[in-house]
């Protein structure tokens, strides 16, 4: 099984296919457009359209699991997402990333990362410390964290790596150079 195997609704409707990205280098990332991190929005788009042509795609899953930051429909979402931020590339529609009703996609993402960077400097500090505080007892396990956790997967469909929220899309750069 890889991510190639698994299906999504998008975010226009009807039905689709991870496997239609087969041969491509992938980021999926958890979004929410109310998020403090919503701007990671644009620098996702600007690697989309850095990569795109060498392989590359990134695919949006809007989530309103985290402090409700995402708790409109379709247009909300579009309005969030491809008017404020100017993100071209697939969006799904609204779903949960984490609990029993977990996209099965999602399940699968942190069964093969069940953590991640948490970025560095001050950034992944804080990111830590708002997770503690969270869920002192540490109880939070490998399931998705917070929005825009992100997931690089390979060409073949295999996820090699987990960056937590506070990673901002430019430091990803250079592990999708090495994968395409």
């Amino acid at each position: 099984m890889s991510v190639h195997g698994f299906g999504y609704a998008p975010l226009e409707g009807g039905e689709a296919s991870m496997g239609e990205y087969g041969g491509k280098v992938l980021l999926i990332v958890n979004t929410a457009s109310g998020c403090g991190f919503a701007p990671q929005l644009k620098g996702l788009e600007e690697l989309y359209q850095r990569y795109r042509g060498r392989g590359f795609a990134v695919v949006g899953f809007p989530s309103n699991q985290f402090r409700g930051q995402e708790p409109g429909g379709r247009e909300d979402i579009e309005q969030g997402c491809r008017v404020r931020y100017g993100v071209t590339f697939p969006m799904a529609a609204k779903a949960d990333v984490r609990g029993e009703n977990a996209l099965p996609l999602f399940r699968y993402l942190v069964s093969r990362q069940p953590s991640g960077e948490p970025g560095r400097g001050l950034r992944g500090r804080l990111f830590g410390l708002m997770m503690r505080l969270a869920d002192p007892r540490g109880h939070a396990g490998p399931e998705v964290r917070w929005n825009f956790t992100k997931f690089l997967v390979d060409r073949g469909g295999e996820v090699v790596r987990r960056y937590e929220p506070p990673v901002r899309p430019e430091d990803i750069a250079p592990d999708i150079e090495r994968l395409l």
